[in-house]
């Protein structure tokens, strides 16, 4: 066992991994929560028999770190279907499909309205090209952005319009596809590979199950630390840990006051849950709402992907914002909720209640060079100190998890130079 003190600041995906691969290396880590639960941002909140995700997350099933340290039986996934429902008020409701999960659906699909027969054509190819491709090769590809990608592939800014930006858009949080080229391909390719799931009774059994793997480390909720010094951790409380090696498995930039600035901003989202008697898709099924005079960007029924997520008898609809909006809390409230009753008109006969809306501005990082890979040394910001989250990376549960893989690398060959015996 060794006798070094490592201080892990956060208890989200990253904090979690690097304590697994740290009590691998024979480490007793500690692990510093300034709230009083696990999972930085993905948590799940219990509100009179729903399970309330904060914000609509989905765990891509094909994502490398996550088959390595989650038990996908264990977490009793439930996917969703693959494809998507794109709701237009003027032309009806039409699905985008898989034709190569769905042998049965290539027909519906090549004579959907979405987009032309040449814009399915190029997906199919696409998709088929990134199987033959690593994800490392799509990392190591020249950035531009993903609109740009899109637009030099041939694809038509119809099929762009009416679900790459709404489908893409309501991934990486942001509507014009100015993210990675690298992310998109890497996101298409994870979803080609792979399900879009969540688990049955909701995103936060994703941090438990990391939790569940520690043995040897000790996690402290609600120590809130407030100043990371030369070989200590200070707390809100003013109580000092001394510390031979720091994770900082947060965004740095308060703990490191000479970081400030060196990270970019996050993109936010506000997801509101509403609780039905009708269920408006009847689906596991994302609907993707393309047309700008909608604040709603996507809609589903949670329940018709895991029924745990609502008491029987009732369903449980999310509704994501991506865009920037004027309203206040109430007035949002109203105004998505008419329009879910526009857009399904079966919603006008229905029961409906708000349950919860969540304000989350820091959703997402913004990422000026997506990576999938970082030495660990380049997780050592100080002599001790090393970082750990997906904005070193790119946005993804898949970096999240990596980042905390890298940071405890980083930690063991500074203290032992000989690296992980896994």
């Amino acid at each position: 066992m060794q006798n070094e003190k490592i201080v892990i600041i956060g208890a989200g995906l990253s904090g979690l991994t690097a304590a697994i691969e740290l009590e691998k290396a024979g480490f007793k880590p500690t692990i510093l929560e300034g709230s009083e639960s696990i999972g930085g941002r993905v948590k799940t909140d219990k509100v009179d028999g729903y399970l309330l995700d904060h914000g609509f997350q989905v765990l891509l099933t094909a994502y490398p770190e996550a088959k390595r340290y989650l038990d996908y039986d264990k977490l009793n996934l439930k996917r969703f279907n693959p494809g998507a429902q794109i709701i237009d008020s003027k032309n009806g409701s039409y699905k985008i499909s898989d034709p190569l999960r769905q042998p049965n659906s290539i027909f519906s699909m090549l004579f959907s309205p979405v987009g032309t027969l040449g814009d399915k054509l190029k997906i199919f190819q696409w998709n088929r090209n990134l199987k033959n491709t690593s994800i490392g090769q799509i990392f190591e590809k020249k950035e531009t952005t993903a609109l740009a990608f899109l637009q030099d592939k041939g694809f038509s800014e119809q099929i762009i319009q009416q679900f790459f930006k709404p489908f893409f858009g309501g991934i990486f949080l942001e509507n014009e596809l100015n993210t990675s080229s690298r992310m998109l391909e890497f996101v298409f390719k994870m979803f080609g590979e792979g399900f879009a799931a969540i688990p049955e009774d909701g995103m936060q059994k994703i941090p438990e199950m990391l939790a569940d793997q520690l043995s040897q480390t000790e996690i402290k909720l609600g120590h809130k630390v407030s100043k990371v010094g030369l070989r200590k951790v200070v707390l809100d409380s003013g109580e000092e840990l001394e510390a031979d090696a720091i994770i900082i498995a947060t965004k740095p930039e308060k703990l490191l006051p000479q970081l400030s600035g060196q990270f970019s901003k996050d993109q936010k989202v506000t997801n509101l849950y509403f609780s039905s008697d009708i269920d408006p898709i009847g689906k596991p099924l994302i609907a993707l709402v393309p047309e700008e005079k909608y604040l709603t960007n996507n809609v589903t029924v949670m329940s018709d992907t895991s029924s745990k997520y609502a008491p029987e008898g009732s369903n449980l609809i999310s509704v994501s914002v991506t865009k920037d909006y004027n309203e206040n809390e109430a007035q949002l409230k109203t105004k998505v909720l008419n329009e879910l009753i526009e857009l399904f008109p079966k919603l006008k006969e229905a029961t409906i209640e708000h349950l919860k809306t969540f304000n989350i501005p820091h959703a997402l990082p913004q990422v000026d060079d997506f990576q999938n890979q970082l030495k660990p040394s380049q997780s050592k910001v100080q002599e001790g100190v090393y970082l750990a989250g997906d904005y070193l990376l790119n946005g993804s549960i898949n970096a999240a998890m990596a980042s905390g893989r890298f940071a405890a690398q980083a930690i063991y060959d500074d203290l032992k130079g000989q690296g992980f015996r896994n």
